[in-house]
């Protein structure tokens, strides 16, 4: 079988931007391991000036020059083109597409499988950016008409599939992501006190609510600190939780580590005690599913997707995002009772090994190909 995976694509492997980049990594390194199957990438390049095609272990990666960085402009014009262009000439058996790369096969004639990811019009709301509703409701035209042509769709969390109710009018899968293996193996050598979060400085990940919350510990005396790995991609909001830590004098308690890699993200998984995400908008962040494969309690948001996989009071704790005082509160509750931290560590390694191991998700998405060309 000749697969297309058309998705986001880095270039170091060891380093994806985002959830989207991570699972397409994750996903493809092990579909590439099964032998009646012939993988191949198709994703966009700005960066270079033309196309380029290069083996990644037993997959073939083809990288399209393309002109623009605009997500939108390439979902529906530029990068459509090239995309479906190339894909007539590559001819495989079964097409599956990611995020807004679903975009760009509308219409092409090929089994379809696409998985959604997020949903650009919600995130638009809450991301910080002009006229929010005015481009919430652009992408939401463009994102419905784009999903209501899929004739295969792989929903990673029921609030996915809640959210297609009524404008898919194909066949829905439920399937979680994949996180790479290597986060099975991760040997715990927890440090009291640390917690740790995995995601961009932005309105929508809510940093400022965990950087309150923490100040609410530090004044109570617990002894705790906070590591928060992601890139800041809202240069005023990032200068505001910066300020908001000096002016709580939390320099020594707060540190911003930036963007990392996987073994870096490893690294501080394997020693902290409370993985913290409280974002106002996700479908299934990697990062909850990740910190769960080590076996590190997960305090979230109760709101979205997050409540489908963290289990209140099993797996971690669901929070009041806009409550900084409950968080503060779960936090605490974790960080004073060992016990409870690892007996829930230990059912996070259970659940996460059977939703989200690649190889599992894998077999899971071949038997949704399987279908998709029986079907066309």
């Amino acid at each position: 079988m000749k697969v297309a995976v058309v998705t986001s694509f880095p270039q170091d492997t060891g380093s994806p931007a985002g959830g989207v980049e991570a699972v397409s990594v994750n996903l493809v390194r092990t579909l590439a391991r099964f032998d009646d199957l012939e993988v191949h990438v198709i994703t966009l390049d700005s960066s270079i000036g033309h196309n380029q095609i290069e083996p990644w272990g037993r997959a073939v990666v083809h990288r399209l020059a393309c002109e623009t960085k605009s997500v939108l402009l390439n979902a529906i014009t530029a990068g459509r083109r090239l995309v479906k262009g190339y894909l007539a000439k590559l001819k495989p058996d079964v097409v599956h597409s990611h995020d807004t790369f679903g975009l760009m096969v509308k219409g092409l004639r090929a089994p379809r499988v696409f998985t959604v990811h997020g949903f650009i019009y919600g995130d638009t709301l809450v991301s910080g950016v002009k006229l929010p509703r005015l481009r919430s409701a652009l992408w939401k035209w463009i994102e419905t008409r784009g999903w209501a042509d899929q004739p295969h769709i792989i929903s990673i969390s029921p609030y996915v599939r809640e959210r297609l109710s009524g404008i898919v009018k194909g066949t829905i899968h439920d399937i979680e992501n994949p996180i790479a293996e290597s986060f099975f193996k991760v040997e715990r050598q927890e440090k009291q006190g640390v917690i740790f979060s995995a995601a961009v400085i932005s309105p929508r990940k809510n940093t400022l609510a965990l950087v309150d919350a923490v100040n609410i510990l530090v004044k109570e005396g617990v002894n705790v600190r906070l590591r928060m790995a992601g890139k800041v991609v809202e240069p005023g909001y990032g200068r505001a939780v910066q300020s908001r830590i000096d002016a709580n004098g939390l320099r020594e308690k707060v540190t911003l580590l930036g963007s990392i890699g996987v073994e870096q993200v490893q690294a501080e998984l394997a020693q902290t005690s409370v993985f913290a995400l409280v974002s106002l908008e996700e479908n299934a962040p990697l990062g909850i599913e990740e910190a769960m494969a080590v076996g590190v309690p997960v305090v979230a948001s109760n709101r979205c997707g997050m409540p489908y996989m963290v289990r209140h009071g099993e797996t971690g704790f669901l929070v009041n995002p806009f409550a900084p005082n409950d968080i503060a509160q779960r936090i605490r509750q974790l960080l004073s009772d060992q016990n409870l931290r690892r007996a829930m560590g230990e059912r996070s390694r259970q659940v996460a090994f059977d939703d989200y191991h690649p190889e599992l998700v894998a077999k899971r998405t071949m038997k949704v190909y399987s279908e998709a060309i029986q079907g066309y």
